[in-house]
């Protein structure tokens, strides 16, 4: 493959980031909004997918676009930052998806 290998940026994954946390402060305050509960884990687990499917997008490509590009991340400090916030924004997806999953089971057993 002929180019050079496009990530997703920083500035993305913070917006994920940012995204991931509306979400979880929603969750918390929610005593204004009027979703029902199955709805909104529903979009939790959605939108948890989405939060993890570009970290891992950013990791698959890392490991198999190209050879030796993990070394080259790693050795320099920007490189490191930028595989930290992929694994912040990762776990900040899975977080995600795990209440939003809570929140449909607890819709399913009839729990506010």
């Amino acid at each position: 493959m002929i180019g050079r290998w496009r990530g997703v940026g920083p500035r993305q994954l913070l917006l994920l980031l940012l995204l991931a946390a509306a979400y979880i402060l929603l969750l918390r305050w929610r005593t204004w909004l009027s979703i029902r509960p199955m709805v909104e884990g529903s979009l939790g687990v959605v939108l948890g997918l989405y939060i993890c499917s570009r970290p891992a997008s950013n990791a698959v490509d890392l490991l198999f676009y190209r050879r030796g590009m993990l070394r080259q991340t790693v050795a320099n400090t920007s490189g490191v930052a930028w595989l930290g916030l992929n694994l912040l924004a990762l776990l900040a997806g899975w977080l995600v998806i795990v209440l939003g999953a809570i929140r449909c089971a607890a819709a399913g057993l009839g729990t506010p």
